[in-house]
């Protein structure tokens, strides 16, 4: 079991930044790849961006190319996503997802953390 914390989230302008971290801990695992996923009011939780945790490779959304970035601090087992040029529509609680593996493969989620962009 693999317990994902994240932090970060809160309100902001449009056009400000934030910065997420998600820190994933538990007894035993070994992270295969990170990611972040969105809900949005009213709508379905969709992808933003995701890492693969031993080459580092990122990938994103359309919709949040060339202006959110994930990192990771593999030593602390902590994914970030620094999320700039925010607009309104970015508005949705945020949710950290990490795929693992020890012995078998397994999945968790974080609780979410709340991003609200004002106009």
């Amino acid at each position: 079991q693999v317990q994902l914390v994240e932090s970060g989230g809160g309100l902001v302008q449009a056009g400000g930044s934030l910065r997420l971290s998600c820190a994933a801990s538990g007894r035993s695992f070994s992270i295969v790849g990170m990611g972040w996923f969105r809900r949005p009011p009213g709508k379905e939780r969709e992808f933003v961006a995701g890492i693969n945790w031993s080459a580092g490779n990122t990938y994103y959304a359309d919709s949040v190319k060339g202006r959110f970035s994930a990192s990771r601090d593999n030593a602390k087992n902590t994914l970030y996503l620094q999320m700039n040029s925010l607009k309104p529509e970015d508005t949705a609680v945020y949710y950290c997802h990490a795929d693992c593996t020890y012995g078998r493969a397994f999945a968790s989620w974080g609780q979410g953390t709340q991003v609200t962009v004002s106009s």
